[in-house]
């Protein structure tokens, strides 16, 4: 029988993982908060998957982080802030040979989460796929894209991609998965902060170019310091292309604000900015922005880290 699926996570991509994994009949465990979201998850009877308009329920077996099965393969699709947290409540169940897939957004958490854990191989995955919650254990699948996984340690790809395969994941596995988290992170800086500032969905940025540029320009430098060219390559074209085909979206930080919850301020805008002070590298425009978002958020009552 193939490895268990463990996933830790319920949020949009965590549900989306497991409904797939699950369809194309793999085993998958969900790992719950506590007793009384464990309790919840039973009542309704499994997660449900939107897709094209047709729902389907998927009775994937739900547990809490205590269960006494070892974990040999564990999905984290937690938020970037509660990574480490999550992954200790699990950390004494993982096996000798237990492998992570690390699904947060932007830098700092991975090496975070890889240092709490350093007996268990972390392979760090960067999506484009598209998913929102519109109810409890409901995951509707918006947006079709893509998934890059890779190990900058241990390069060579795990046997498991199969299962990828079966669940209809579009994926692949990078050599320079670092590149690719390093071009995501610049993505995400350039974008979402500012459609929280200027309240407005990602075409709204259309409007305020100048300020893109600049942007582009300052991470641009970050990333050739940091030894990421390749990162930083046409970025300005890239976020004028994102911006443009993606016009019509909120950014997912700005979803964040919107419904009263905390941002990842820490791990996009505030890694970028931190590193960029290790590298004694003065960057104006990258410092006021996060102080400005900071700021924002402060006055709107939201934790600013």
């Amino acid at each position: 029988m193939s490895t268990p699926w463990h996933i830790l996570g319920a949020g949009s991509l965590g549900t989306l993982w497991a409904t797939r994994l699950a369809r194309a009949g793999l085993p998958v465990r969900l790992i719950l908060r506590d007793a009384q979201r464990l309790q919840s998850y039973q009542a309704f009877g499994g997660l449900t998957l939107v897709e094209h308009g047709e729902a389907n329920t998927y009775a994937i077996p739900g547990e809490t982080a205590d269960s006494p099965e070892p974990i040999r393969r564990l999905l984290v699709a937690c938020k970037a802030y509660d990574a480490v947290s999550a992954v200790a409540r699990v950390a004494h169940r993982l096996a000798p040979d237990a492998e992570l897939i690390l699904l947060q957004n932007g830098l700092g958490s991975q090496e975070a989460v890889a240092a709490r854990v350093p007996h268990a191989r972390c392979i760090c995955a960067s999506s484009t796929e598209g998913a929102f919650r519109d109810g409890d254990w409901r995951v509707v699948f918006a947006g079709h894209g893509y998934t890059w996984l890779g190990d900058a340690a241990h390069p060579v790809a795990p046997i498991w991609l199969e299962d990828l395969d079966a669940a209809q994941i579009p994926h692949e596995w990078s050599t320079d998965i670092l590149t690719r988290l390093w071009r995501k992170l610049a993505l995400n800086c350039a974008i979402n902060p500012l459609t929280v500032l200027h309240d407005c969905r990602n075409g709204g940025l259309q409007q305020h170019q100048c300020e893109v540029a600049t942007l582009c320009a300052e991470l641009s430098d970050l990333l050739e310091r940091c030894g990421q060219p390749a990162a930083a390559q046409n970025l300005q074209q890239e976020v004028e292309r994102v911006i443009q085909a993606t016009a019509a979206n909120f950014s997912s930080m700005y979803q964040d604000v919107a419904n009263q919850r905390r941002t990842e301020i820490s791990y996009l805008l505030g890694h970028a900015c931190k590193v960029a002070a290790r590298h004694g590298l003065k960057l104006a425009h990258l410092n006021q922005l996060q102080q400005r978002l900071i700021s924002h958020l402060q006055r709107l009552g939201l934790p600013s880290d």
